[in-house]
């Protein structure tokens, strides 16, 4: 995300700042450069780390509380260690590559940042691809690692459990990813650098802490998905009729959330700030 260009004022007043213009629809020149190719080869590699440590954590807690195996049913890492992983990965994955491809690692996210026009629709594309592949690889590595306990727990998939509606599911999906998505547009702010600079942001911080808490709320009831490269490698990988039934809810659900998040914080709560500001100086 380009930084805001601030613009006159001495050191000690407000600083102002000017939004940077938005990213084109259709940016060719890309194509041209390396660096895009670079940040592509990020995305891929860093979703694929991260599909790979959380699977194996989701399927080694399954195995560790397997009551056939006589296991303790409170051992293992627990569902809070499982979203520990999960938010742990992204904190260390997005402070990884944030400097590379931005350190999107979801397609919802991606999505969002394109409604908002930081991205362009030809980085998005190929950003959802290479999530989506490396998604997929990363859970290869864990079944061909573990393919027998990969199988028999259910290979780290989503689905809907039992005594919830469709509704529901769909609820928690699109309400966890705006959770996710808004935190994104927060940390990354560049107004923050402008307006805020006494107060030092580490962005992978509370977007990692913001993938722990929707896990903590969601995993009962869907798995927590948040993010449909996730959602769809394990489906892919897994094989099983079940991890199909509501893969639209790992879809539809993210990409309404992320963007409703980019709509909230680009149109109510930032532009709507710099209009107000426009028009009460223009009638001082």
């Amino acid at each position: 995300m380009a930084k805001d260009i601030e613009v006159g004022g001495n050191e000690y007043a407000a600083k102002d700042y000017q939004d940077p213009p938005p990213a084109p629809l259709v940016d060719a020149e890309e194509l041209t450069q390396w660096s895009f190719y670079r940040a592509i080869i990020a995305e891929f590699i860093a979703t694929l780390l991260f599909l790979y440590i959380t699977v194996l954590t989701v399927i080694g807690y399954k195995s560790q509380t397997d009551p056939d195996k006589n296991s303790d049913a409170c051992g293992g890492v627990g569902i809070l260690g499982i979203a520990w992983a999960f938010g742990g990965m992204i904190f260390v994955l997005v402070y990884c590559t944030a400097g590379i491809s931005g350190g999107h690692i979801n397609p919802a996210v991606t999505f969002g940042l394109f409604l908002a026009r930081k991205v362009s629709l030809v980085r998005a594309i190929m950003y959802t691809v290479a999530q989506s592949l490396g998604a997929i690889c990363g859970c290869a590595l864990v079944k061909a690692f573990q393919e027998a306990h990969y199988v028999k727990y259910g290979g780290g998939a989503n689905g809907l459990s039992a005594g919830y509606s469709t509704g529901t599911g769909l609820a928690a999906e699109i309400i966890g990813t705006f959770v996710l998505v808004y935190t994104v547009f927060s940390a990354t702010d560049p107004k923050r650098n402008a307006r805020d600079s006494h107060v030092p942001v580490l962005a992978p911080l509370p977007i990692g802490f913001a993938v722990f808490m929707v896990h903590l709320a969601t995993i009962p009831i869907t798995g927590t998905g948040i993010n449909p490269a996730r959602s769809f490698g394990a489906a892919v990988i897994y094989g099983k009729d079940k991890a199909w039934d509501d893969q639209w809810i790992f879809w539809v659900g993210p990409f309404i959330g992320a963007a409703i998040a980019a709509f909230y914080h680009q149109y109510i709560l930032r532009a709507g700030a710099v209009k107000a500001l426009g028009s009460f100086r223009s009638s001082a």
